[in-house]
């Protein structure tokens, strides 16, 4: 019997010889051989897109179930390493990263997707501790794979009814929590666009002009933050044409608070020196110490000062969620917007991150541009859930969808219980820190990072000068690099300039299933790696 191919070939030459075309032989043959390979691709392109073709079904099971067992079951068990590191180089050709003319076989796809689950950093696993991030929630983790299938757009009701609906209503709650009575809000990619949302409605709340206009021949703007705030807030001032010169830097205290008096000295400063004081940008959990400011104060600035005041609780806003912490979160209700990204404290997946803006309908002025083809006011429903146009972007994910899922699973409780456990395990770490030999605290903890420098044994009892601390600040270096290359702990390190510390160790404990042994390990690791500098 003649293959698929022969068939195919034959009555390509049959059609060539009908029509009387005078070409060689062979080179007929090539091309039919070529109009073969080009119809054979185009068909294996169309059938990726088709769930009734067997192999495809095959592919996917395959796959989910090289996800279950190699990114959840090993990936989140402590008897397994955090990373398999390998240098760049050898990476890429591990990867085989080139991408050749023809397609691949679905065998060769799945041992790809091995090897990126192989080489990826198990960020579930209880020995990761290096980021805002980390554990992986089952119900959010179906909220992520069910919007992946679904592939839809999160501008208009008409094509996302029901992730539309979970959105109005996740923004609402979280604004009923924080204490917007007239709050609106949308999810964004990040808390540094959050951030930017904010900067970006206190502009236009100040002169809604500015928005046909631009800030040309406008007066110098500007905008107040801590010095230990989140970098998002120069990106924003160069990103939107205030520049960096124009974002003032606000002292803190010795746990990294903001210092409300010098944010009023420094406003009134700016003031006398011609500028307009914009916006002020408060912390609730500051990225590197986890320091909350103190909201009431900062208020009371702007309110005799007439300025924005926007908060940044990407990280530390879910303390709001629980009754023992959510005194740190104390006077949200009198700021004009606020960031919380759910994918840091509450562990949602990455990425799911809320702007809250305490005036309805704001969030439309400043950024409705009416495309006709999208939000016609014309349409047969009630087109006030068309929320696209709340956004910068067009384009959005789904992302409230996996926040509902979890809140919907876990309740109001199970998410408290989550929180308080986070602040239990970092109160054990920090009296841990306290009792053993070789570790020195930074600063009493406010949120989940826990500060700390290891002192190996041949810098102890030394006098602690200037060449004392330069020795120090290259001993978290190495031992990252010791773990990093071993697998066995992630955890970052940094220094903090403005209050001239060198390089210490900063953990984060977030993960909902990291235990007290967990924490008993990464003080015996970090010991064992750097005792012998």
């Amino acid at each position: 019997m003649l293959s698929n191919t022969s068939r195919v070939l034959n009555r390509c030459f049959t059609k060539v010889a009908k029509a009387g075309i005078l070409v060689p032989k062979d080179k007929t043959k090539r091309l039919c051989v070529s109009f073969y390979t080009s119809a054979n691709t185009v068909q294996k392109m169309a059938a990726a897109y088709d769930y009734k073709d067997a192999g495809n079904i095959e592919f996917l099971d395959d796959l989910h179930k090289l996800m279950i067992e190699e990114c959840l079951k090993q990936g989140t068990d402590f008897g397994t390493k955090v990373v398999e590191f390998l240098e760049p180089k050898e990476l890429q050709v591990k990867l085989d990263l080139p991408i050749g003319d023809h397609s691949e076989s679905q065998k060769s796809m799945l041992d790809i997707c091995q090897k990126v689950i192989k080489y990826s950093v198990k960020t579930g696993n209880p020995r990761f501790f290096n980021q805002l991030y980390g554990g992986i929630d089952t119900y959010g983790l179906a909220g992520a794979w069910l919007t992946e299938a679904l592939n839809t757009n999160g501008h208009t009701f008409e094509v996302a009814p029901v992730f539309i609906l979970m959105e109005h209503y996740v923004i609402q709650k979280m604004c009923g929590i924080v204490g917007f009575q007239n709050g609106d809000g949308l999810f964004a990619p990040g808390g540094s666009y959050s951030n930017m949302y904010g900067l970006h409605l206190a502009r236009y709340k100040y002169n809604q002009e500015l928005k046909k206009t631009g800030l040309y021949g406008s007066p110098r703007l500007q905008m107040f933050t801590s010095d230990e705030a989140h970098y998002s807030m120069l990106k924003a001032a160069s990103f939107m044409g205030f520049g960096i010169d124009n974002v003032i830097r606000v002292k803190t205290n010795d746990g990294g608070s903001m210092l409300a008096d010098d944010l009023e000295a420094k406003v009134l400063e700016s003031k006398k020196q011609g500028a307009v004081p914009l916006f002020v940008m408060a912390t609730c959990g500051t990225t590197v110490l986890g320091a909350y400011d103190p909201l009431e104060e900062i208020a009371d600035v702007c309110e005799r000062q007439g300025l924005w005041m926007h908060v940044d609780a990407a990280w530390g806003g879910a303390a709001v969620l629980s009754k023992k912490y959510k005194h740190k979160m104390a006077g949200t209700h009198r700021c004009q917007s606020l960031a919380w990204n759910p994918h840091k404290m509450m562990g949602a997946p990455m990425q799911c991150s809320a702007f809250l803006v305490n005036e309805k309908g704001l969030l439309q002025q400043c950024n409705a541009a009416h495309a006709d083809y999208l939000f016609q006011q014309d349409k047969f429903y009630d087109v006030s859930f068309d929320t696209g146009d709340k956004s910068i972007q067009c384009g959005r994910k789904v992302d409230a969808f996996k926040l509902w899922m979890m809140w919907k699973a876990k309740g109001d409780k199970g998410f408290e219980e989550q929180v308080d456990k986070g602040f239990d395990l970092a109160g054990y770490f920090t009296k841990k820190i306290q009792e053993t030999e070789g570790f020195r605290l930074v600063a009493e903890p406010q949120c989940l990072n826990v500060g700390f420098w290891y002192i190996p044994q041949s810098l102890r009892g030394k006098e602690e000068n200037e060449e004392w601390w330069q020795a120090v600040s290259k001993v978290a270096p190495q031992i990252k690099e010791g773990m990093i290359r071993q697998g066995s702990i992630m955890i970052g390190y940094q220094p903090l300039k403005c209050k001239n510390f060198v390089n210490f160790f900063r953990i984060i404990i977030k993960n909902p299933i990291v235990e007290y042994s967990h924490l008993d390990f990464v003080i015996s690791e970090i010991d064992r790696l750097g005792k012998d500098l």
